[in-house]
Order: structure tokens, then C-alpha cells, then sequence
């Protein structure tokens, strides 16, 4: 729950934000986003995975959650560009995928390193295009797998 507040926090939500998720998971992070934004978009490459966070959060009344069952390292090129992207899975390097779909003033924020030990990231795109990188705190997550993350094993 520490991690999930944090990387939510670094998100500075406001209330009218489309958000993109990227593993999905039990659903848990999506809920705390779809009662702080406006829309929350997430993926999750394991359909039986997917499948039971739909049932959760429509469980809970949570209708502005949309979840697709994809590589999320492409990001939802569908949806963007999205104010804030939030990854809960660690990621070799920055997804330049994840970076182009930020609307200006977006924020990303994913854990960035090797497989054993990451740096929790938030990247802001500013209006010429450019990107501001500041380091949050030390953390281990599972990999980012995906055609701009990890390689399946």
C-alpha cells in the first residue's frame, strides 16, 4: 500500500485526468486511480489476470476504469495522449512509447534499473517536448515484460 500511495502521489492527480495504467494486476491500483481521475485507461498482458480486476472493480461501481489485454510497453496509442501514466512494473530503461503518448504538463512515473534493484522515476513533458527527470526512492519491482521492456522468459 506504501508503494501504490507514493507512485500515486507523484501523479499530483487533480480530479479531470485520463490515466494510463500499465499492469493491471489485481485491479487494486486501478481502483485508487479511478476515484481520483476522470477516466483511467490500464493493461495487463495476462488475460485471466485482467479478467478478475474487470470483475473486481465492477464489484465496486467503478465504471470509468477501461482495461485492455495487451503489451503495455506500447502504451494505448488508441486513448493518448494521456495526462498521467503510472507503470508498476520495473522497466530496463524509460519506454520512449509510454513517453510520446504524455499529453504536455503529463506525468509518467515507473521504476527504472536491473532486475534486482530499480529507482522509482517521475518524467514531466514540457511544452517544447522536452522531459524533466527526477529520481524518487530506491524499490524492486517485477519486470516490465514487452516489446520495450524486458524479453519474456
Amino acid at each position: 500500500p506504501y508503494m501504490v500511495a507514493l507512485m500515486t502521489e507523484l501523479l499530483e492527480l487533480k480530479g479531470k485526468e485520463k490515466v494510463l495504467e500499465i499492469g493491471t494486476g489485481s485491479g487494486y491500483q486501478a481502483a485508487v486511480l479511478a476515484v481520483l481521475a476522470e477516466r483511467v485507461c490500464t493493461m495487463e498482458r495476462i488475460r485471466p489476470l485482467a479478467m478478475r480486476a474487470r470483475k473486481v472493480l465492477d464489484s465496486l461501481g467503478l465504471l470509468n476504469v477501461n482495461i485492455r489485454v495487451a503489451d503495455g510497453t506500447c502504451g494505448w496509442e488508441e486513448e493518448a495522449p494521456f495526462d498521467a501514466i503510472l507503470v508498476t512494473a520495473g522497466a530496463p530503461a524509460v519506454p520512449n512509447t509510454l513517453v510520446s503518448q504524455l499529453a504536455v504538463g503529463g506525468r509518467l512515473v515507473l521504476p527504472v534499473g536491473d532486475q534486482f534493484s530499480q529507482t522509482l522515476v517521475r518524467i514531466v513533458r514540457q511544452q517544447d517536448g522536452s522531459c524533466t527527470i527526477e529520481d524518487s526512492i530506491g524499490c524492486r519491482f517485477v519486470k516490465l515484460v514487452g516489446k520495450h521492456g524486458w524479453e519474456s522468459e
